[in-house]
């Protein structure tokens, strides 16, 4: 049976059902999020990650484990297609290794979260069976798990990737000290047919980007459009997390009706708050507030706002979010989150 979630269950529903204890019933046991636990996020994730450790055996530890200073740890990649990433993949352990894996995962995401990562992986499946496309080894457990020094003890780390999904936790202790880069993405966005017609992975991400570019006043339009043509695929990829560095572009916030910065700042925390369980979530909430929120600037390239290809940045004091269709295909959608002073725990390992 699929530990995967088949419905076309959106995350406003997954939230809304958590509250009354029923998503969680029907997510996956491995998945659960503990939330009734009175442990921090990091000291569950030093538990977490210690079980998963003490379950592998010596080749497969050796796969699992780097050094703190590896370079591997700065070269996250979530574009890979079929190819396998670093760490230990969840297709060579056993059930056990993979629920103890999957709770590791449970640490960082909410229900919303893990719904949205869930997904993404089933979706490899669905491009293999349905869409017969990729390599014939394409498949929902090719996502690995890497970890990085000695969990609980000093600065490390551990990494979540695969095709269209990476997920990075820094921690000193067990102290969360950084969640970013992260990256979730989607081909096909909408599944069309089959036994998943109907589900979602980018919906308010996609969406609401589209609404608030809609929604501006074509002086303010004008000076969010960063180019006719979009770019065909996010910017900030590995090596390039600083690449717009403090020259940002496009439309500030202050300069928009309430509402609309409302928006703005709703979208926002669509990528830093909603896919973090709740510790996490008030942390990255008040990150995203540190400096001048109203600073932000929404840039945009594409000349079709309902065409095929679009792109859009939200570039703030301590955030780069992207969102891009890839090279003219609708379905098929990239974003990334950076907190470029913090990324991989920069400033504070």
């Amino acid at each position: 049976m699929s530990r995967f979630p088949t419905s076309p269950l959106n995350r406003r529903e997954a939230l809304a059902l958590t509250a009354g204890g029923a998503a969680l019933a029907a997510l996956p046991a491995a998945i659960r999020p503990a939330q009734a636990q009175a442990a921090t996020p990091g000291a569950l994730m030093v538990e977490r990650a210690q079980r998963v450790l003490g379950l592998l055996d010596e080749p497969q530890v050796e796969s699992v484990r780097f050094g703190f200073d590896s370079a591997t740890r700065r070269a996250w990649d979530y574009m890979i297609g079929s190819a396998v990433p670093t760490g230990l993949p969840l297709e060579q352990m056993t059930a056990e290794q993979k629920d103890a894996a999957m709770d590791l995962l449970a640490t960082a995401l909410s229900p919303s979260g893990l719904v949205m990562a869930e997904r993404i992986m089933l979706q490899q499946d669905i491009l293999r069976d349905e869409w017969g496309k990729g390599s014939p080894t394409r498949n929902s457990e090719r996502f690995s798990l890497t970890v990085y020094g000695e969990p609980g003890d000093g600065p490390w780390a551990w990494r979540w990737e695969g095709h269209h999904l990476t997920l990075s936790l820094t921690l000193v202790g067990d102290r969360v000290v950084s969640v970013t880069p992260n990256a979730f993405a989607s081909e096909p966005n909408t599944v069309p047919s089959g036994p998943h017609a109907g589900m979602v992975v980018l919906e308010e991400e996609e969406m609401l980007g589209r609404q608030l570019f809609a929604d501006l006043a074509q002086p303010n339009r004008d000076r969010a459009l960063l180019r006719e043509a979009s770019f065909g695929n996010v910017l900030t990829t590995a090596g390039n997390e600083r690449r717009f560095g403090n020259d940002r572009a496009g439309v500030p916030l202050a300069d928009l009706p309430q509402a609309q910065a409302d928006l703005a700042v709703r979208l926002i925390e669509v990528y830093a708050v909603d896919p973090l369980t709740t510790a996490l979530a008030e942390e990255q909430s008040a990150r995203i507030r540190e400096g001048d929120l109203m600073a932000t600037r929404f840039g945009w390239a594409g000349a079709d706002l309902d065409g095929p290809s679009i792109y859009y940045r939200l570039h703030g004091d301590t955030f780069v979010i992207e969102f891009a269709t890839v090279r003219n295909q609708p379905q098929h959608l990239h974003t990334i989150r950076h907190d470029p002073e913090r990324n991989l725990g920069n400033h504070a390992v």
